[in-house]
């Protein structure tokens, strides 16, 4: 029996919310064709023999994004699309245009289901110290302080230049120094554990709440050697987590961020920081209030189009 996919053709602000549906209706792998992600691509070895090939002339989406969910043999996919096309179309309830919203399905050659993501994802500089390669491609860094995070996009994988994963990526570029403990909630692929390590992070936890998404993260991390210390485990939010770390992160989507504004309150030391992202423009005044009444301090927001971050922390007992 072959695979399924389902394609969903939405906007790009839908991205990661299309793609949590479909990795909890059973998906095992999701694949992300967003047209933004071709907007800071440079002229780089794109071709198939390793030539220099302009990211403009490559075959591409001109508007929105197609959100493809795999479904392996075992899945009864009728049963689930009329479900997904109902849970694309209530994301308008929560401030997302899912528009079109369209929805189908369609078999795939187990064949290619295995290379299928491969022709889309390149390496992308994200910050000035950061850049996303794929785990089949070779690069040299171009600058001494440029650092790797090396990803399999086996589960789900962006290219880097989705606004939550790059304010989030620019966040830990500022509020690391070095040596700091972090938590980080929703990892799913743990690119924010990674880079955490990277710029320099002590000892980090990554915690998700669906399993499938913690065994991605440990595939990446174990790409990366610099990360085979992060610790790993399934949680809802920080639900029963009772420590004092120097920051938790998250980049998920705002209505989640509000349950766990009090949880990162709990967890973090005096001083310590609180750095989120996946905040959509109409949600962002509602995600600050509350972190505002926690009794956070807002030191820094952000934003990249329609999306926002926020870098806030715990009062020091010198603030207090």
């Amino acid at each position: 029996m072959n695979w399924t996919a389902i394609v969903v053709e939405t906007s790009t602000e839908a991205v990661d919310a299309v793609s949590y549906i479909l990795t909890d209706t059973g998906a095992t792998g999701v694949k992300i064709d967003d047209a933004a992600d071709f907007e800071k691509l440079k002229p780089g070895k794109y071709g198939p023999y390793g030539e220099i090939v302009n990211p403009a002339t490559l075959p591409h989406r001109e508007v929105g994004a197609a959100v493809t969910g795999y479904y392996p043999p075992t899945v009864f996919v009728p049963e689930k699309i009329e479900d997904i096309r109902q849970r694309v179309t209530k994301l308008a309830d929560f401030g997302l245009n899912p528009a079109p919203a369209r929805v189908t399905a369609e078999e795939i050659d187990n064949q290619d289901w295995a290379t299928a993501w491969q022709k889309y994802y390149h390496p992308v500089r994200v910050t000035r110290e950061l850049t996303i390669v794929p785990q089949w491609e070779e690069y040299t860094p171009t600058t001494t302080d440029e650092k790797l995070l090396v990803l399999d996009p086996g589960m789900a994988f962006g290219t880097g230049t989705h606004p939550t994963t790059q304010l989030m990526l620019q966040a830990l570029t500022m509020a690391l120094r070095g040596g700091e403990s972090m938590i980080d909630v929703g990892t799913g692929s743990g690119v924010l554990s990674i880079a955490a390590k990277q710029l320099g992070a002590g000892e980090v936890w990554a915690y998700d709440i669906d399993d499938i998404a913690v065994k991605s993260a440990e595939k990446n991390l174990a790409l990366n050697p610099i990360a085979k210390d992060v610790h790993t485990g399934v949680n809802s939010l920080l639900d029963g987590i009772h420590t004092q770390v120097d920051l938790v992160v998250a980049n998920i989507l705002a209505e989640i961020i509000l349950p766990l504004v009090p949880q990162a309150f709990e967890n973090l030391k005096p001083g310590g920081k609180f750095l989120t992202s996946g905040i959509i423009n109409t949600k962002f005044e509602t995600v600050k209030e509350a972190i505002q009444n926690q009794g956070f301090l807002i030191d820094e927001t952000m934003r990249i189009k329609d999306w926002y971050g926020i870098i806030a922390h715990k009062p020091s007992q010198e603030e207090e």
